[in-house]
């Protein structure tokens, strides 16, 4: 058993974003916190399940499950892990990636909303993907139906970079009418997710893992989200991390833009109406 072993079995067993697990891995090392569980370090019986889970399936076995799927298991011992991510409050015991890793090299932004935009909405999303993307930022996103899917698109027809944060295995295409979408992503930018192949995406996983589109990109971007939506989780995770958040202003009667508007008037974000004004806010260049 070495460190990369040992983190690849802990990431197998714990569910991603878990602080405490998070933070012992990140402070003491994988293979100190895993010799400890293995010998009734921690409390085993708070911790029975977990043990059991780590008993099943060992470090190699789970390097080989990943690699099954054209993937790789990414890591802090990697030269290139993208180290925004060990901002985070939990930063992740690893990452599958598929696709090119250089995509999580670039200056990003993330552009974030609703599933079920308008087409407004649409627009201005893929405007924007494309307006950054022409200036050689890459584009983050969550690969759902909606705002997401016109990000990435956008990104794509500029013929840019585009990264996928998905809440399930990277083996699942979900939602499977993006299969084509995620090859095409795959091509030039990465997939990438904090769950093992054969994971569904479930509703606490979408919120676990917008923390990462966050962390990822030097600012969020949020087209339209209802008052009570998962893009405002992110915007609060970016503002968390220091980095600027913007919200796109829509008609005030529209139930899509409430969440923006929430934002904008709880100067949680930065009111931006053109690709230009949000370049000088963020300072592209």
């Amino acid at each position: 058993m070495n460190e990369l072993l040992a983190r690849a079995a802990l990431f197998s067993a714990i569910e991603g974003g878990h602080t405490f697990w998070s933070q012992e891995i990140y402070s003491k090392g994988a293979l100190h916190v895993y010799e400890k569980l293995m010998n009734n370090g921690y409390d085993s019986i708070k911790y029975e399940k977990l043990i059991a889970e780590l008993k099943l399936h060992s470090g190699e076995q789970v390097l080989a499950r990943i690699a099954e799927h054209q993937a790789r298991l990414l890591t802090p011992l990697d030269a290139d892990w993208p180290a925004q991510l060990n901002d985070l409050v939990a930063p992740p015991i690893g990452l599958i990636l598929k696709g090119n890793i250089s995509a999580l090299h670039m200056p990003s932004l993330a552009i974030v909303g609703t599933r079920n935009p308008t087409t407004y909405g649409a627009r201005i999303a893929g405007d924007f993907a494309a307006g950054f993307a022409d200036r050689e930022w890459g584009i983050v996103s969550g690969g759902a139906y909606g705002i997401d899917s016109y990000a990435h698109k956008g990104a794509l027809v500029a013929e840019g970079v585009t990264v996928a944060v998905v809440a399930s295995g990277i083996d699942i295409n979900y939602p499977a009418g993006n299969a084509r979408l995620f090859a095409e992503i795959c091509e030039s930018g990465a997939m990438v997710t904090e769950f093992m192949p054969g994971h569904r995406a479930l509703p606490s996983r979408f919120l676990t893992r917008n923390r990462l589109i966050a962390a990822l990109s030097k600012a969020t971007l949020v087209v339209e989200a209802a008052f009570r939506s998962g893009s405002l989780r992110t915007a609060r995770d970016a503002a968390e991390l220091l980095r600027p958040v913007m919200a796109i202003p829509g008609p005030i009667n529209s139930p899509q833009s409430e969440g923006c508007h929430r934002l904008i008037g709880e100067r949680a974000a930065e009111i931006v109406t053109s690709v230009a004004d949000a370049v000088e806010f963020v300072g592209v260049n």
